[in-house]
Formats: structure tokens, sequence, C-alpha cells
């Protein structure tokens, strides 16, 4: 809930420390890294073994009883009340960096993470994402975002809906419907 809302980046370490990582390779020995799993790809555990490092320490770990507190909810306005009540200097931040983000999309998000995981297959979950992207590309927070963000470079998005709690369930239950079949992702066979 953390990353998928703020944004917030992982480095190595920070990848490893959470289980998203299975091994630390210091930078100069990917190449070496990619060239002999190319060589063996029946060996890729051994060659990681072999190449990785101890990590240094994982900058998330000082702060990851407060995001498995204060995003423990899959509600974004208990998230933004929690951060708010706090109080403290990282929730004051945190709750900063997301109040410069599309309401909506913190809601679609916030539902994605939800959906996705009681979904049981990879073609399930690119149905569900290629409708979603389909509407929202086409929407004013995303046209907004590109604007503020990319092309004006203004950095003062006017989201709309401005607010969570303007953000209704129907607005999201509406992107998340599924695409008629002639219009739905479909893998390639």
């Amino acid at each position: 809930m953390f990353l998928a809302l703020t944004g917030a980046r992982l480095d190595g370490a920070d990848c490893l420390a959470l289980g998203l990582a299975t091994h630390y390779l210091p930078s100069e020995k990917l190449a070496e890294a990619k060239a002999r799993i190319a060589q063996h790809p029946d060996r890729i555990g051994g060659i990681l073994g072999e190449l990785s490092v101890t990590a240094p320490p994982a900058a998330i770990t000082h702060q990851i009883d407060k995001i498995n507190r204060l995003f423990a909810s899959d509600s974004y306005e208990d998230i933004l009340a929690a951060l708010e009540a706090d109080g403290g200097e990282w929730a004051e931040k945190e709750l900063a960096a997301l109040h410069t983000k599309s309401p909506q999309t913190c809601k679609v998000a916030l539902r994605q993470l939800a959906e996705g995981a009681e979904m049981h297959d990879f073609a399930s979950q690119m149905t569900q994402e290629y409708a979603i992207g389909s509407r929202v590309v086409q929407m004013h927070d995303f046209i907004e975002g590109v604007r503020a963000l990319i092309v004006d470079k203004d950095n003062s998005p006017k989201w709309d809906p401005p607010t969570p709690e303007a953000v209704t369930d129907d607005w999201i239950d509406a992107i998340f419907a599924p695409l008629p079949e002639s219009e739905k992702w479909t893998p390639l066979t």
C-alpha cells in the first residue's frame, strides 16, 4: 500500500530486506551475471549466489513499523487519517506527499491491490489492468498529470475530483468495469 500510494523508490538493499529480491549484487557484477545466466539458465541460483555480496543496511527497515501501522487500511481516507493522527515527522512528510497525488489514482491503486491479490492468473490481472488503463488514460487526472509534470512542468496539477471523499465508489466501479468482449485484452496465442 505504501509503495503504490507514495511512489517511494526502493534500492537493492530495500528490495532484499522486503523479500522482493533473492540476492544482492554490486552493479559491476550485473553484466557478468547476465552473461553467465544466458549461458547456463539452469544454474541461476548458483550464479547469483556466487556473485552476491552482503547488502548494506536497508533504509526502509527504519520505517517498516510505521508503514505497517499507518498504511494498513485498504481505505485511502483511513490511511490519510492515520497519517494525520500520528503527527510525527515521517507521517507528516508522507501525508504531504500523498496530498500531491491524484485522489482518483490512489483509490484505483488500492482497489487494484485488493482485487489483484484475489486473482490467480496473469491473464486475469492483465485483463483488468488493460480495462483500467484504457479508461484512466482518457480521464482528467491522467491528462492533467501529464500536463503538470511533463508538458508545462509546473508541478501544480488540479485534480478532479479534487478530494478523496469526492471520488465515489460509483466512480471507481466505472473504471473497473469489464470492457466489452470486442475490446478486452487477450493474450497472444
